[in-house]
């Protein structure tokens, strides 16, 4: 990768904050994102923290790919490297924060909060306060985030307002504590997004429409945002990556029920010399030829059980794949796609690749968190004993203990886990990697598939 060219002046940038998930986030940063391209400013959009449905939203309403951006996934220096090399050429970024404003892995501690990258990055933060219920105190919450840490708070704008008159009142008691009101979203049923069991339905599946959005966005007051925002803007790196040649074809499954994949991530796998062939489990009747390896991301296969069990020829086509020997990698939709059976939640078994000896099931309890994980064996990604920095986000589990796990990590009551499956050429997980956490991953992916 080439070396960074000198800094130029980089774009207006913000981070969308609050007090706690739930406060709205997600809607302000998109209708933010598509007010500022419809005045004709690129837009580049980003979420912090690990998650794969919001960036759907923020990609719809800025018109290109949301990136993530995850301290404890990546590290502070890619962290950097990264927001310089996907900001260049942009004119506004809008990054969304992840639950509340200092939240991160240690209560203790900003590390790895919202908070914590806004500063990291020098990116003043913008937040949102859930005003229902709420006037003179929307002053008191926002002055107390203002107050408590290292994060650069510039503004405010009120979600769920119940009318012009009811915003006035937070104004007028925002300006005891020093903060402009930069605009407010009134209570309005279509610009709600609805959520299933593992957060918001990604963009695909529920999104508002042109309409709401114009009624929205007509009480957000971006003039003040930009002139909030400019002065804070950081010089940045402008070099871009070289296109490097092509040395081998990855098949990856894209589609309704896979679709959970970091656009950086990608792109690393693709500076490593791969070219990214997408296909369908659901819709596609073979993979696509002359492929050296399979990525299967993660996804809704429960959604889609019935579909993907029926598709026998795909199924087919992807476990003669695995048994030629050629690498293949899937993450946890992934996993469930390659086991014996998928048990969804009303006890129906559905047959699957049967390329991992494992069987998988709905259960309540959601599995969700960060892994310091370790490699038991050698894989198409790693080397046995190497360590690497992931995340589970899932409500499936297997049936049984892992037979030829794949990783080990202790969870935060100290337990030892060993999850996953590896054996020889095929690597399946729960665990979610980020490639661009570390070149040498996606380099040795590649390189398995060009020898395979």
């Amino acid at each position: 990768m080439p070396e960074a060219a000198p800094l130029a002046v980089g774009p207006i940038s913000l981070v969308i904050a609050a007090p706690s998930s739930g406060s709205g986030k997600t809607t302000v940063a998109s209708l933010l994102c598509w007010a500022f391209r419809q005045r004709g400013l690129s837009v580049m959009p980003y979420k912090l923290g690990p998650d794969y449905l919001d960036p759907t939203h923020l990609a719809r309403a800025a018109g290109q790919p949301a990136r993530t951006l995850d301290t404890f996934l990546l590290g502070r220096e890619r962290v950097e490297a990264l927001f310089a090399r996907s900001a260049a050429g942009a004119e506004v970024c809008v990054l969304e924060g992840v639950m509340g404003l200092y939240d991160g892995r240690d209560p203790a501690s900003d590390e790895h909060s919202t908070a914590d990258l806004a500063s990291l990055l020098n990116i003043p933060v913008v937040l949102v306060i859930d005003a229902s219920g709420m006037a003179r105190t929307v002053a008191a919450v926002a002055s107390g985030l203002k107050n408590f840490g290292s994060a650069n708070v510039i503004g405010v704008i009120l979600n769920r307002v119940g009318s012009a008159y009811h915003a006035e009142l937070c104004e007028t008691a925002l300006a005891q504590v020093g903060l402009p009101l930069l605009g407010f979203v009134l209570t309005d049923a279509a610009l709600h997004l609805p959520e299933r069991h593992l957060g918001l339905l990604s963009a695909e599946l529920a999104h508002w429409d042109e309409a709401a959005a114009m009624r929205a966005a007509q009480h957000l007051r971006l003039d003040a945002i930009l002139e909030a925002a400019t002065p804070q803007r950081a010089a940045l790196p402008v070099a871009l990556p070289a296109r490097p040649h092509v040395r081998a074809r990855i098949g990856y499954a894209l589609d309704e029920a896979f679709h959970f994949y970091y656009p950086d991530a990608l792109d690393e796998l693709r500076l490593a010399g791969a070219e990214l062939v997408a296909f369908s489990p659901l819709h596609g009747a073979g993979l696509p030829p002359d492929i050296g390896g399979l990525l299967l991301g993660g996804g809704y296969p429960e959604a889609h059980a019935v579909q993907l069990s029926a598709n026998a020829p795909m199924r087919a086509a992807v476990a003669q794949f695995a048994a030629s020997g050629r690498p293949v990698v899937a993450e946890c939709g992934g996993l469930m796609y390659l086991a014996e059976h998928l048990e969804d939640d009303a006890g129906q078994r559905h047959p699957m690749c049967g390329v991992v000896p494992y069987r998988t099931r709905m259960a309540p309890r959601l599995t969700l968190g960060y892994r310091e994980a370790t490699a038991l064996v050698s894989s198409p990604l790693l080397q046995g004993g190497q360590s690497v920095r992931g995340h589970e986000f899932h409500h499936s589990v297997l049936t049984h203990a892992p037979t030829r796990p794949a990783y080990r990590w202790a969870d935060h009551a100290e337990q030892v886990c060993e999850e996953g499956y590896a054996a020889g050429n095929v690597l399946a997980s729960y665990l979610h990697l980020h490639y661009a956490a570390d070149s040498a991953v996606a380099r040795r992916f590649v390189d398995a598939c060009v020898k395979g």
